[in-house]
């Protein structure tokens, strides 16, 4: 299979390219002095991991339940569910335990942490529970100095279950696009989940495990005193928000969705291709950035950027190529009927999931097919 006899649209994988981020990511990572364990939700790609973990990796980061059977059917035991544990899914996380996966679960409140330790006591199980610290107001977990926190570790060490460690997500790293402001909020990260541990640790509730980690975080750090590993997602293929954060360059990209150019409207500077929303996702996270690039940024079939032309528009299988700025009204001449062309994405994980499969591209011009998994 070669690049020319793909059809369109189709998801690729610059596999030179994700090798060369793999690597940069778990040298930085060596070189602070922690552990890595890669959030695989972002490409759920069984020779991704496979990479991931020859470089370096220790166990991985997984957003469901299913994705966490699927790679332990390949021989993965080390595995965080870094989502929080909804009462109704302690039955399939016991499955797994019990089968030998070294599955590690998520509680952030005591609601769940009772409903754990209730489960687990009635059932002999003693989960490895970690508790989400909010670092940053982005999403879920307690405080630090939160008297909660203190709370959810005695529930679950009188229940019989195992306080296996803490971990927070700094998403909201993904709202800068300067270095400062990213080692701030790096620093923010790190000094909150340690302080997280040593209370739990002064309260006699045992925290080995210090795990952090975004893609922006990761790659701005100064240290990591005190924290045990690391967890970062997108890095392995990136995107355009991580580009507009200012982490990679466009030319880093490893993912990109090949299309057909097929049709025009001249007038209005449009050329029409095959690639819709279905094809890209609806993901318009660079809308909220510097830099707003539509749905993508579009690329020669060979993977070089062409200017300031984007995916300004998307219908469920049309996508709409445009120049930024004064329209491109010889756009018909310049990717007549048939031009293939290559789009980068706003977010990588929204854009893999559009997408049964990836078509790896090797530095040989050779094409391999790699699955994704997907469900609950």
């Amino acid at each position: 299979m070669s690049l020319q006899s793909l059809n369109t649209p189709a998801a690729l994988i610059d596999v030179a390219r994700m090798v060369r981020n793999i690597e940069r990511m778990q040298q930085r990572l060596n070189g602070l002095g922690v552990r890595f364990r890669p959030h695989v939700k972002t490409t759920k790609c069984v020779q991704v991991v496979d990479a991931q973990i020859a470089a370096g990796a220790q166990g991985i980061t997984v957003s469901t339940l299913k994705e966490a059977e699927q790679f332990f059917a390949t021989g993965i035991r080390d595995i965080v569910y870094a989502v929080g544990m909804a009462p109704g899914k302690l039955g399939q996380a016991l499955e797994l335990r019990r089968q030998g996966c070294d599955l590690k679960i998520v509680a952030d409140s005591i609601a769940c942490a009772e409903a754990i330790e209730a489960f687990g006591r009635e059932h002999g199980e003693a989960f490895d529970v970690w508790i989400e610290i909010d670092v940053d107001g982005h999403r879920s977990g307690v405080l630090p100095e939160d008297d909660l926190l203190l709370a959810i570790g005695k529930v679950l060490k009188e229940g019989g279950m195992h306080v296996g460690g803490v971990l927070a997500h700094a998403g909201s790293s993904y709202e800068y696009d300067t270095h400062d402001p990213l080692v701030r909020i790096a620093e923010q990260e790190r000094s909150g989940c340690v302080r997280a541990a040593e209370r739990l640790r002064a309260a006699d509730i045992p925290c080995e495990v210090v795990s952090i980690g975004s893609t922006p975080t990761a790659l701005t750090a100064e240290h990591l005193e005190g924290v045990t590993e690391v967890r970062a997602g997108v890095y392995v293929m990136f995107d355009l928000v991580m580009h507009n954060v200012g982490v990679n360059d466009t030319s880093e990209i490893a993912l990109s969705v090949l299309t057909t150019v097929i049709g025009h409207q001249e007038d209005k500077g449009w050329a029409i291709v095959d690639a819709g929303w279905m094809a890209m996702s609806r993901d318009r996270g660079t809308q909220r950035q510097q830099r707003d690039f539509g749905y993508g940024l579009v690329c020669s079939e060979n993977g070089e950027v062409l200017g300031d032309y984007v995916m300004s528009g998307a219908n469920q299988e049309h996508g709409i190529i445009s120049r930024t700025g004064t329209p491109d009204r010889e756009i018909a001449h310049r990717f007549p009927i048939g031009t293939r062309l290559r789009i980068l994405p706003n977010h990588a994980c929204a854009t893999g999931a559009q997408h049964p499969v990836y078509q790896a591209l090797a530095e040989d011009g050779s094409i391999e097919t790699w699955p994704r998994f997907y469900g609950w």
